[in-house]
């Protein structure tokens, strides 16, 4: 069995690998998405535009040999451009029936593109298949295939014309993962490798099957946590509801978040437990935006990252 482990530990290697032949540098965000991957959880990426955010999730999605759907989130795409429809179809006979279309949601990895562009209604199309893995349309239900991930983008600095998620939808979200600016090496080593040739000569290799991620999450829920770390992890949460910083607290459901999530990072460096460092480098992914920061605070100038990071002081 732990030949098993190993095999699969350096597989998920090998995606860091394939992935870092399209996507320079951002290997902290690469490690975080596939924590949130193993943990079966969904992501937000947050970034200024042409950070590569698509094209990290879709150089993901290459490697690991998974079905791949991008979702272009607009004022006006509706729920069934999302979900699906029924639609009438004509046998050879002559006869009619409804067929239900399946639409974009239906693939392992779906990448809704700028999700605060659809508006409410849209956005609350995403949470059934988030939070259960199926999708319920004319009274019937379909499962979603497995595994099954929803990696959001969103732009922070384009408000018009954008509908900020409500806080239950970000709260599906295992985790808020936000993309800096490259280093100037690396900014030259993009500007080198994309000048001389095009995105589509980089042929990436299929070193992950979604049966092998499956079973990668089943030996990550399997890892054992300290009664001492599932405490920490139970007292990072409830302090953001104690503190003068923060005027609304994370719920338990964070709480569940940060310790699979240490699970997860533990399993992705070859660990077969959880240590109090897993938490903390968890900790600012996951509560980030599970909290609202006091006014008074945020006239300060405290944000989120900064209110978790006092907290494990």
């Amino acid at each position: 069995m732990s030949q098993k482990i190993e095999d699969l530990q350096d597989k998920i290697q090998d995606v860091r690998d394939e992935v870092s032949k399209k996507v320079v540098g951002q290997e902290d965000i690469i490690e975080l998405l596939l924590v949130s991957m193993v943990c079966d959880g969904n992501a937000l990426l947050e970034s200024n535009p042409g950070l590569a955010k698509t094209m990290m999730v879709r150089s993901i999605a290459d490697v690991t040999d998974m079905s791949f759907s991008r979702i272009q989130n607009t004022p006006d795409l509706m729920p069934s451009d999302v979900t699906g429809t029924e639609v009438i179809r004509e046998s050879a006979e002559g006869s009619k029936e409804f067929i239900f279309e399946k639409g974009p949601i239906f693939a392992n990895v779906v990448l809704a593109d700028e999700i605060n562009r659809a508006t409410p209604k849209t956005q609350a199309s995403f949470l059934e298949a988030m939070e259960e893995e199926q999708v319920t349309a004319s009274g019937k239900t379909y499962d979603l295939p497995r595994p099954f991930f929803v990696l959001a983008t969103q732009n922070p600095i384009d408000q018009e014309g954008t509908y900020p998620l409500p806080e239950a939808q970000k709260d599906r979200f295992m985790m808020k993962l936000t993309v800096d600016y490259p280093e100037r090496e690396e900014e030259a080593e993009i500007v080198d490798r994309y000048t001389q040739q095009w995105e589509d000569d980089i042929e990436l290799e299929k070193v992950l099957t979604g049966d092998e991620l499956l079973r990668a999450q089943e030996m990550v829920r399997d890892i054992p946590v300290a009664d001492d770390i599932r405490d920490r992890a139970i007292e990072i949460v409830a302090n953001t509801r104690d503190s003068e910083e923060i005027e609304f607290g994370a719920s338990p459901r964070a709480s569940l978040s940060l310790v699979l999530g240490g699970k997860g990072m533990a399993f992705l460096n070859g660990r077969n437990y959880v240590s109090e460092e897993d938490l903390e480098e968890m900790s600012v992914p996951v509560l980030r935006h599970r909290i609202v920061v006091d006014f008074r605070a945020e006239r300060d100038g405290v944000t989120p990252e900064q209110a978790v990071r006092n907290l494990l002081e």
